[in-house]
């Protein structure tokens, strides 16, 4: 190879491309919005107050190509959640969407929000994750996020039990990669912990750590980790156990980091709204299905889906609150409610249940 080719580019060259760049960058970026804003004036026109700025099928639809045709260096999902931000920019010059979740600030579902609408939506945080289901219900928020399940722990069973009482549709869904860490305020030692604060899945995902590292320290079950950092930060005598949004939202030290027990921790949060979702074709679709006390009644939901050849990706069940020995079926299945293959198996369900319900169909998640 020859000396010109081995010699390093002029670094005032190179920024001054990366100059050039970024201002094609913002007046492209500008551009977007401008379009944007024209299809807020045509949805007005054709809609009025009842339009619908934000549409899950049409943004998976975006990130899925945006991931298809990018080519690097940047991964698939890094250059997805670039889009992702500017998506949210330019639908906030529409109308932002307003997002209700389980808090206080600082809480995994509030990351999974952010992940899944951007920094420019409204965030409000809920109590209790009953409330995040009122306030989409009111109208308050047009969509709340809800924790289902984790990967170790499983199904979130008050989230199951809020959908029995509810008309809500699903809308989505967003999976979050759960990393724990063990917090501590400024003036805690280490040596001083007598009490450590957690939500109770978190504690169960660190159940193995804690035991190696803190056995005879008492374990307090809180109503969400952001509240158990928020606790500690004025405490000396006690720790969290929290994420990062938590740690850095209350300025706490980290005394360990990723101390939960399995590598690939992961916890599923659903969108849930008023409306209906289109197809985006690569859908999911829930069902809840309340089946008669009878011999074979598990039996009864399953064999369709074989027989059609549907991909069910999960199924739980929660006690019917119409009788001792009831129970409600949660199934999710690969498909959407307006596909061809999908309509025979929720005819045969049906005619056998005693009661079903679709709780929505939407668009597997992309990011």
């Amino acid at each position: 190879m020859s000396q010109d080719n081995n010699k390093l580019p002029d670094l005032a060259e190179v920024r001054q491309e990366i100059d050039s760049i970024d201002q094609q960058l913002q007046e492209l970026i500008n551009q977007r919005a401008q379009c944007a804003q024209q299809v807020a004036q045509v949805k007005l026109a054709k809609e009025g107050e009842e339009a619908h700025f934000y549409r899950p099928e049409r943004e998976a639809q975006v990130l899925r190509t945006i991931m298809e045709r990018n080519q690097g260096p940047l991964s698939n999902e890094e250059m997805a959640r670039l889009f992702r931000e500017v998506m949210s920019a330019c639908l906030a010059l529409e109308r932002p969407v307003k997002v209700a979740y389980l808090g206080p600030e600082g809480t995994f579902t509030q990351q999974a929000a952010i992940k899944h609408f951007g920094h420019s939506a409204i965030s409000v945080p809920m109590a209790a994750i009953d409330e995040v289901f009122r306030e989409v219900e009111a109208g308050s928020v047009d969509y709340g996020v809800v924790p289902i399940e984790n990967s170790t722990e499983g199904v979130i069973s008050h989230t199951l039990d809020s959908f029995m009482d509810s008309g809500l549709q699903i809308s989505g869904e967003v999976v979050l990669r759960i990393h724990q860490h063990l917090l501590v305020g400024e003036n805690t030692r280490a040596d001083k912990i007598s009490t450590i604060y957690s939500h109770a899945s978190s504690l169960a995902q660190c159940r193995k750590w804690l035991d190696a590292h803190y056995p005879g320290i008492e374990r307090v079950p809180m109503p969400s980790n952001a509240e158990a950092a928020r606790k500690v930060k004025t405490e000396w005598h006690s720790a969290a156990i929290a994420g990062d949004m938590a740690a850095e939202l209350y300025g706490l030290k980290r005394l360990a980091e990723n101390i939960e027990d399995t590598p690939d921790n992961s916890t599923r949060f659903l969108i849930i709204g008023r409306q209906k979702v289109a197809a985006s074709g690569d859908d999911k679709t829930s069902l809840m299905v309340s089946m008669r006390n009878q011999p074979g009644a598990l039996h009864q939901i399953l064999e369709p889906f074989n027989r059609h050849n549907l991909d069910m990706t999960r199924i739980e069940s929660r006690p019917s609150r119409s009788g001792a020995w009831n129970y409600v079926f949660f199934i999710d299945f690969a498909g959407h409610v307006e596909d061809a293959g999908v309509q025979p198996v929720l005819k045969e369900i049906g005619d056998q249940a005693a009661d079903m319900k679709v709780l929505g169909s939407y668009p597997k998640g992309v990011l």
